[in-house]
C-alpha cells in the first residue's frame, strides 16, 4: 500500500493490518488522520508506515434510515433464555476465545470464530458500533491427551523448533484463514506472552481478595468455594465435581480442595516459556489469561464473550469466577457458545484421521467461503454435521450467486429487507436468511435491480462476497452446441439424453445448475 492510496482515504474509518517486526501482526482500527497516522476509539493516535500494512479496509457507514433492523436478541448461555443485546449509547464490546497457536485452526475452531464474527456483522447492521478483542494463547496450556505437557512445548520438543516462532508461524496462518473465511479484523489480538503483567497483578489482588491462596507445593490455586455462584454457566456443583478433570494437571498436591485450579505455576524442571513472579519462576495456569486480558481491554466489561460449547466447562465457569472476584461485579454480560462440528458422522480427531483444515477444502478446488456458505446453512445453538458434498453444493450455490449478481447490474445500493433483518437478529438465524435468498433468487415478480440490493444488504452480515465478479472466458462453438443441445433435450424431457450431456459439460470444466428459468451454467 503506497503513501498516495492512503492519503486519498484521510478522515475515513478503516481496518489496518499491520507487520510485526518479529513476522507476526497488530491491528488497528480508527479514522485515518494521515497517511501515516490513525486515531482509534479511544481517542489514542497509532502512528505507522504504509509499507508495514498487510491488508487495509474502509469500515463502510450505516444508513440509519434503516431504523426497522431493530435490536440483536441471542441466546445466554448463564441465563438460559434468548436476551437482547442492549447498547451502551450505541456501542457493544465482545470477547472472542481465540486460538492456541501451536497448530492449524480446523473446521470446527473456524466455526467459533465465524460466529464472534457474525454476531458483530449483525449488530452493526443495526446501528451498533463493536469493538471485538480475540487473544492469541502463545504461552501454551495443558494438552487433553497427554497428562502433564504443554501443548506448544510438545510441539517445540517434537519439531526441534522455538516455541515461540512455532506460535509466531501459527498465528500467521491463523490470520490467513481468517482472511480467506472473510472473518472482519478485530480491534485487537492481544497475545498472552506480552500481558503477563497483567495477569501476575490480577493472581495478586486475588490473593489479597482470600478468592486465591499459595499452595503447599508453592504453586498459586483459586479457591473455587470462595466464588458462591461457581456452576451457574455449566450448571455443575461444586460438591459433585470429580478429582482429575482432563483440563487441568495432575501435580497439583498442594490444593486444599479438589475444584481448585492452578492461577501460576512453578517452573520446576521447565525451562521454556517461564516468567518471573512474587511467587518464583513459572508460567500462568490457561483461565487467568482471559479474566486479565478482558478486563484490561474492555474495561472491565463484556457485553458479549463467545466461545465454543467445550469451552463452557471448566474454562468460562473458571474465567467468571475469576473476572466477577476481581473487579466485584459479573464482567460478562451475555455468555454466547456455539456448538460442536461433526465431521462426516464423526467428531474430528486426529486419531480418527477426519482434522479438516481450510486448506483442505482448498486443495479440493472448492472456494474457502464454500465453508462459511455450509456452516451458516446451520444455526450455530445445533450441532451441526459438515461433508464433503454439503461443501461442494454451497462452492456451486456460491458460483451461481454470484454469476447471477453480475447478471443483475453493478449498482452498490443496499435494500433494507425485514424478513432478512428479523432472521439475523433473532438468535442469529443465518438459515432463514440464507432460504429468503433462495426465494428471491426465484422470485419472477421482483427487478433484479431489488434483487441485486437485497442480497448486498444480507451479504453485510452473511460474508459470502457476493459482488466478486466470477471468472470469464468464452464458450468454444462445441460447449455452445452441447448447451443448445442439453437444452432441447430437457424441453423434450429427455432426461436420460440431459443427464448424459450434462457429465460431458462437467467434465470440459463448466458447473451446470436448472431452475425455473432454465439451465445456467459458470466455469468450475
Amino acid at each position: 500500500m503506497n503513501a498516495e492510496t492512503l492519503r486519498a482515504e484521510v478522515g475515513k474509518r478503516a481496518t489496518i493490518r499491520l507487520r510485526d517486526s518479529d513476522g507476526g501482526f497488530r491491528d488497528i482500527v480508527g479514522v485515518l488522520q494521515s497517511e501515516r497516522t490513525l486515531i482509534n476509539r479511544r481517542g489514542e493516535v497509532v502512528e505507522f508506515e504504509p509499507e508495514e500494512i498487510a491488508f487495509f479496509r474502509l469500515i463502510p457507514v450505516f444508513n440509519r434510515r434503516d431504523a426497522e433492523a431493530g435490536q440483536l436478541r441471542i441466546y445466554d448461555t448463564l441465563k438460559r433464555e434468548v436476551s437482547t443485546i442492549e447498547s451502551r449509547d450505541g456501542y457493544v464490546s465482545i470477547y472472542c476465545c481465540g486460538p492456541t497457536v501451536y497448530r492449524d485452526a480446523h473446521v470446527g475452531n473456524l466455526r467459533t470464530f465465524l460466529l464472534a464474527d457474525v454476531i458483530a456483522r449483525t449488530l452493526a447492521m443495526t446501528g451498533v458500533e463493536v469493538e471485538l478483542i480475540q487473544n492469541i494463547t502463545d504461552v501454551g496450556h495443558m494438552a487433553d491427551d497427554i497428562v502433564g505437557e504443554d501443548k506448544l512445548l510438545a510441539e517445540s520438543q517434537r519439531t526441534q523448533i522455538d516455541p515461540f516462532a512455532i506460535a509466531r508461524e501459527f498465528e500467521a496462518r491463523f490470520h490467513k484463514d481468517l482472511q480467506l473465511l472473510n472473518v472482519r479484523v478485530a480491534d485487537r489480538y492481544p497475545r498472552a506472552s506480552e500481558n503477563m503483567e497483567s495477569m501476575i497483578a490480577s493472581i495478586e489482588k486475588l490473593i489479597a481478595a482470600k478468592n486465591a491462596y499459595v499452595g503447599s507445593d508453592g504453586h498459586v490455586y483459586f479457591d473455587a468455594a470462595s466464588f458462591e455462584s461457581y456452576g451457574a454457566i455449566s450448571g455443575n456443583k461444586l460438591e459433585a465435581l470429580k478429582p482429575g478433570h482432563r483440563h487441568e494437571h495432575t501435580d497439583e498436591s498442594g490444593k486444599r480442595f479438589h475444584a481448585d485450579w492452578a492461577l501460576w505455576k512453578l517452573a520446576g524442571e521447565r525451562t521454556q516459556m517461564i516468567w518471573d513472579s512474587p511467587w518464583g519462576a513459572g508460567f500462568p495456569g490457561w483461565h487467568i489469561e482471559c479474566s486479565a486480558m478482558s478486563i484490561d481491554f474492555l474495561q472491565a466489561r463484556v457485553d458479549i464473550h463467545v466461545g465454543g460449547i467445550d469451552l463452557r466447562f471448566p474454562h468460562h465457569e473458571n474465567e467468571r469466577a475469576q473476572s466477577n472476584s476481581l473487579t466485584s461485579t459479573e464482567v460478562v454480560g451475555t455468555w454466547v457458545h456455539g456448538e460442536h462440528l461433526l465431521f462426516e458422522g464423526r467428531k474430528m480427531s486426529k486419531s480418527a484421521g477426519n482434522v479438516v483444515l481450510l486448506s483442505d477444502v482448498q486443495v479440493r478446488g472448492l472456494d474457502p467461503l464454500s465453508l462459511r456458505f455450509s456452516l451458516l446453512e446451520n444455526r450455530y445453538r445445533s450441532q451441526m454435521d459438515l461433508s464433503w458434498a454439503s461443501l461442494q453444493a454451497a462452492h456451486v450455490t456460491l458460483r451461481r450467486w454470484r454469476a447471477l449478481m453480475a447478471q443483475w447490474g453493478s449498482s452498490l445500493d443496499l435494500k433494507f429487507d425485514q424478513e432478512i433483518s428479523d432472521a439475523l437478529t433473532n438468535d442469529l438465524d443465518t438459515p432463514r436468511a440464507m432460504q429468503r435468498l433462495r426465494a428471491i433468487e426465484k422470485d419472477s415478480t421482483m427487478g433484479s435491480q431489488d434483487k441485486r440490493a437485497i442480497f448486498l444488504f444480507a451479504d453485510q452480515v452473511l460474508g459470502l462476497d457476493l459482488n466478486t465478479v466470477p471468472e470469464s472466458k468464452p464458450l468454444t462453438a462445441q460447449l455452445e452446441e452441447l448447451l443448445a443441445e442439453r437444452a432441447l433435450a430437457r424441453a423434450s424431457k429427455d432426461w436420460s439424453r440431459s443427464d448424459a450431456l450434462r457429465k460431458e459439460l462437467e467434465d470440459a470444466g463448466l458447473e451446470i445448475s436448472d431452475g425455473a428459468s432454465g439451465q445456467s451454467w459458470a466455469w468450475k
